[in-house]
């Protein structure tokens, strides 16, 4: 895939919060929230040309995404950052109070570093900017709707900025207990849990691994970990 990048996977499947599974089932149910109606009518425009997305609802503000969230969830939320009231950052951790399997995908022309590692310490799952195209923004939905992590080109470059160590020297004991998980087939969540840390943790030691390898994702992060034998 071009543009856009995504990591980790969930099980399609049902979950507690009525998210069905997609995989050529149910459409994927979408919740914009942005402060600027014009906008709001353009992503909605956008998405409903697709079958495979319906938009359940919008939102102003995160304070009425979360009203409207703990009313009907939806499979994916499309949330900017600055907005009235209550911005996205604390929208996020609102939801993922409600719903710690809420996907939340950041849609915004912010791309600070403040902005980007705050959407995603607070739990987002992916972080993309206004000016992604047509076609990523609807690649990025469906990976998100798949509890993927999808970051935009830019994005990437900043959060590797700010997480950047040198590539030489050893995994440490947790980035190796990370990619050991994550070889084994567990999700970021999955990885989390059994570590007892969060998620964002989880993506901040693989982003390590991945600077230390000299890979660009999970995949090639592992081969790359058998081919130097760090699992024996």
């Amino acid at each position: 895939m071009s543009g856009i990048t995504p990591s980790g996977n969930n099980t399609p499947g049902g979950d507690p919060h009525g998210r069905p599974g997609h995989d050529g089932g149910a459409p994927i149910r979408i919740l914009i929230v942005d402060d600027h109606p014009v906008v709001r009518d353009g992503l909605r425009g956008v998405l409903e040309r697709d079958p495979d997305f319906t938009v359940i609802g919008e939102a102003g503000d995160g304070a009425e995404a979360v009203e409207l969230y703990e009313r009907r969830p939806a499979d994916v939320v499309l949330m900017d950052l600055r907005m009235p009231r209550m911005g996205g950052v604390e929208a996020i951790k609102r939801l993922l109070r409600g719903d710690p399997e809420a996907r939340i995908l950041v849609l915004t022309t912010y791309d600070t570093d403040s902005d980007v590692m705050g959407a995603l310490a607070a739990g987002a799952t992916g972080y993309l900017l206004k000016d992604t195209p047509r076609e990523e923004l609807t690649r990025a939905v469906r990976s998100a709707s798949s509890g993927q992590s999808v970051l935009s080109p830019a994005v990437t470059g900043r959060v590797l900025g700010q997480v950047r160590k040198p590539t030489q020297g050893p995994l440490s004991d947790r980035e190796l207990q990370v990619l050991r998980l994550i070889a084994d087939g567990a999700t970021n969540r999955q990885a989390a849990a059994a570590l007892f840390i969060s998620q964002a943790t989880v993506k901040t030691h693989l982003l390590h691994v991945y600077e230390k390898l000299g890979v660009k994702d999970r995949a090639a992060a592992v081969s790359e970990a058998h081919k130097r034998h760090l699992f024996q």
